[in-house]
């Protein structure tokens, strides 16, 4: 089959939106016939799906197979309907699709669905059902349940066919709330100026660009959402949502027993998770998505939480990488040069920053790193990618570390409160992290 990948995507609606294909509906009606968005909720909310049409002549065998396969909805596995976006994040496209036809409705004036209680329809059909489904069907278990996450990784980034989950599944996988938060934003972009699907997805994702034209508004995706959605408004429609499905058939026995007050205590808490984790913390890309190698011997666990970061810079490579590609070459490039020639188990830092919009996973959170001699089971070893002494890295790049990962780590109980910051040259006889950054860094919260 085609690889799954979104410049595959693009091309299938591409090829459906390019004459009269035998459907007379558009492509997210054709997505939902193909059970795209097949819940309870969702058809309170778009109506019953239309029936499959034929396969389209304009596609190939492959595609209208890839297409199809895309669109089954798994309750098991709801990763299964994902791709790879050019920026390396994995987008399912039930969601995302769903979102889209919510708001090329609006754009032709599609009267408000009449679904009691109301609710936004856009975040309905996108986030807020399978949210609150998982928020509600964990408060009966035993407290390990997983409510969000996890992420993924794919066989090969080139050729993407099979997707992993990295650890227990469940109901929103990262890839789902990829595509819940982009069918979103895209949703309400066309409910405001609709244009040809296939030229929205380009704009977003980037794809077929190649890689030289940086990022590509889809690594923005946390952020637009947090502008877009603030916690009250998800909170609000997870908890309406929820009382649609009270009162819907196949849903009314999962509520039977849930009172008001705890409809809207399930709503707080899914609507404040799923922004500390989609919104609030940055995107990490896993080892497994950059090509890491295996780690040399046994990783020694750090004991959280630590109290120290240290902030470098790369030096070589010197230039700041803005793609994922080209970060992913930096991060293998970086690890065989700390493993082949230092003679170190592994890549040093803990985390490494690209100014792709993304943080990739050197160390992580729980091994001791080789990034600041004598300290290295003290701290976090964050190192931005290129060479500071005399520019800064992007604005961007920055608020990253200082805004999202630094607060995060306090919050999810990986740093202490009071933490200390310091650039590694306080730490030992070295210029990192280059006279711009270090003179940046000083500004931060916790420098000391």
């Amino acid at each position: 089959l085609p690889p799954r990948h979104m410049d595959s995507v693009v091309q299938i609606v591409e090829a459906l939106e390019s004459t009269d294909h035998g459907f007379t509906g558009t492509v997210p009606e054709l997505a939902r016939a193909l059970g795209g968005c097949s819940t309870p909720g969702c058809r309170a909310v778009l109506g019953e799906p239309p029936d499959v049409p034929p396969a389209p002549p304009t596609l190939s065998r492959e595609q209208w197979l890839l297409f199809t396969q895309l669109l089954q909805q798994d309750a098991v596995a709801p990763e299964r309907g994902a791709v790879l976006a050019p920026d390396g994040s994995t987008v399912a496209l039930g969601p995302l699709l769903a979102g889209i036809e919510v708001g090329l409705k609006r754009a032709a004036g599609w009267p408000v669905p009449t679904v009691e209680p109301p609710v936004d329809a856009l975040y309905a059909v996108t986030i807020t059902e399978v949210l609150g489904t998982s928020f509600l069907l964990a408060r009966d278990g035993d407290g390990n349940q997983a409510t969000l996450g996890p992420g993924g990784c794919w066989d090969d980034v080139d050729d993407p066919q099979n997707y992993t989950l990295l650890g227990p599944p469940s109901p929103i996988p990262d890839a789902v709330a990829n595509g819940a938060m982009d069918g979103v934003l895209l949703g309400a972009q066309v409910a405001q100026a609709p244009i040809p699907l296939a030229n929205l997805l380009r704009g977003y994702y980037g794809t077929g660009n190649g890689t030289e034209k940086g990022r590509p508004p889809s690594s923005y995706r946390r952020r637009d959402f947090g502008m877009l959605t603030g916690p009250g408004k998800l909170e609000e429609e997870v908890a309406a949502m929820l009382r649609v499905l009270r009162v819907l058939p196949p849903t009314q026995a999962l509520l039977e027993d849930v009172g008001p007050e705890e409809v809207v205590a399930i709503a707080r808490q899914a609507a404040q998770d799923f922004t500390e984790v989609y919104v609030e913390c940055p995107a990490i890309m896993p080892r497994c998505m950059w090509g890491a190698r295996p780690y040399r011997g046994t990783p020694k666990p750090l004991t959280l939480p630590l109290g120290s970061v240290y902030i470098h810079h790369t030096f070589i490579p010197s230039v700041p990488c803005r793609t994922f590609t080209a970060c992913a070459h930096d991060m293998r490039a970086m690890q065989r040069f700390h493993q082949d020639t230092r003679g170190w188990d592994d890549i040093g830092y803990s985390f490494v920053v690209g100014s792709d919009g993304y943080l990739y996973q050197g160390r992580g959170w729980h091994w001791v790193g080789a990034h600041t001699k004598g300290y290295n089971s003290k701290g976090y070893g964050v190192s931005y990618v290129g060479d500071f002494s005399a520019t800064l890295p992007d604005p961007d790049a920055i608020a990253l570390v200082r805004d999202s990962l630094l607060p995060c780590a306090v919050r999810t109980g990986r740093l202490h409160r009071n933490y200390t910051l310091r650039g590694h040259r306080q730490m030992g006889p070295t210029d990192c992290p280059g006279n711009s950054l270090f003179h940046e860094i000083e500004t931060w919260h916790g420098f000391k």
